[in-house]
């Protein structure tokens, strides 16, 4: 009789975690116009700064939504904001903070032999509250920090539209 209770407690705890489980996940993500908006409102931010600069928008799983570059900038500065897009919405973090960390601390110096990733200023994860939809990244300012200024003011200009 106790194995009898003891199996059906079982099955009835595994129907239980089973009941709890997920098999289809809702997440948000960034949409084509949201992607556009930041794009265009990046670029113009670098620009009134005096920077021709692109930028790449990408949803949360690293993918290119949308890319603009603007009048006058280098060819190269495409591949850097789309690899500093890419890493930021990979760690879910801004690459500025990522390049300082990883010149403080060897082990996370292997980073820069990661694949696609780009460990220089410049990417910044989309927010909506803590949940990261996507990233920005800007390549062709002269220096990281002032890439990450304009992604930061291109993000800020839709705030209103990330709730």
């Amino acid at each position: 009789m106790n194995n009898t209770l003891s199996l059906a407690a079982l099955a009835l705890a595994g129907v239980a975690a089973a009941a709890q489980a997920q098999p289809v996940r809702s997440e948000r993500n960034v949409s084509l116009d949201l992607a556009n908006q930041i794009a265009a409102a990046t670029v113009a931010a670098c620009q009134a700064g005096g920077h021709a600069v692109s930028a790449a928008v990408v949803d949360r799983a690293g993918q290119l939504r949308a890319l603009q570059r603007a009048d006058n900038a280098g060819p190269h500065t495409l591949d850097s904001a789309r690899a500093k897009a890419y890493t930021s919405a990979s760690a879910r973090n801004n690459t500025l903070a990522m390049m300082e960390a990883a010149q403080k601390n060897p082990a996370a110096a292997n980073l820069v032999h990661m694949p696609g990733f780009l460990l220089l200023g410049g990417g910044v994860p989309i927010r909506v509250g803590n949940e990261v939809i996507g990233a920005v990244g800007v390549g062709g300012a002269p220096g990281g920090h002032l890439d990450e200024q304009c992604a930061v003011a291109g993000i800020d200009k839709v705030k209103d539209l990330l709730k």
